[in-house]
């Protein structure tokens, strides 16, 4: 699984007089443009594109000096998220908003928090074994595992996708918290767990999913699988999910 934030609607990339609008797709409005010159700047991304490698990718490089590669995808631009918050430990930052999950800025580097105690960068560098349980929830007869975090987010990072209907009526319950709403199932859309879905940051943000086949999709971040609570009404006695759950509509 892999972050994405939508950038533009566009058919291709053609050459640098390519000229299209960057918006904020869960406030439905413009931000800016990524002008001829491509510069451009808002709330995902400050930086430039300094080639169009081909119809479907763009090479940027964001104020860090950190390069991605836009890609798009089914008429959508897209720039990997680890420009906006970068997933792994001492990364370069400038703010919180620079660093992942729970995650800080000190001293120009993603570091654990000092002040809650995280041990995220102490286990060297990620992955699921840097992410324990929170405690256990007992439903009936059986223990759940809770958790706060996830696994931190790579190109490569895996999850376990889900299946879950977002339609009034189905297995979510209520509308979606994001922007409560009720999705069909025709929609891409998924659920995350409570570490990744990171107390609504990630709404309305697009993610890559790679299945083990090869296959790729995109899918937008609508609500939270969560990995606290459950058993209760409110979760449709569901027990809380687990840390790596990408909980995702039939079109996906």
């Amino acid at each position: 699984m892999e972050d994405y934030c939508l950038i533009a609607n566009v058919s291709a990339l053609h050459s640098i007089s390519t000229d299209v609008s960057a918006y904020n797709p869960m406030e439905n409005r413009v931000l800016g443009h990524l002008q001829r010159d491509y510069s451009f700047a808002h709330k995902y991304a400050v930086g430039n594109i300094i080639a169009i490698q081909s119809s479907r990718t763009a090479k940027f490089i964001d104020h860090r000096g950190i390069e991605a590669i836009m890609t798009l995808d089914h008429g959508v631009l897209l720039l990997p998220l680890q420009l906006d918050a970068i997933s792994s430990c001492n990364g370069p930052c400038r703010t919180l908003n620079d660093c992942d999950g729970q995650l800080i800025c000190i001293n120009g580097k993603c570091n654990d928090d000092p002040d809650i105690g995280t041990n995220i960068c102490g286990g060297g560098g990620g992955g699921s074994g840097t992410c324990k349980s929170s405690g256990t929830l007992t439903c009936g007869a059986k223990s759940y595992p809770k958790y706060k975090c996830s696994p931190q987010v790579t190109s490569s990072t895996s999850a376990k996708l889900t299946n879950n209907d977002f339609s009034e009526g189905g297995d979510g319950g209520g509308p979606s918290e994001c922007d409560e709403r009720y999705h069909s199932n025709d929609e891409r859309v998924v659920s995350l767990s409570t570490g990744w879905y990171n107390d609504r940051s990630r709404c309305g943000k697009i993610i890559k999913i790679r299945a083990t086949n090869g296959r790729t999709t995109t899918a937008k971040v609508v609500d939270e699988c969560d990995s606290q609570n459950g058993c209760d009404d409110e979760h449709v006695g569901q027990p809380p999910c687990r840390n790596n759950i990408v909980d995702g509509s039939n079109a996906v």
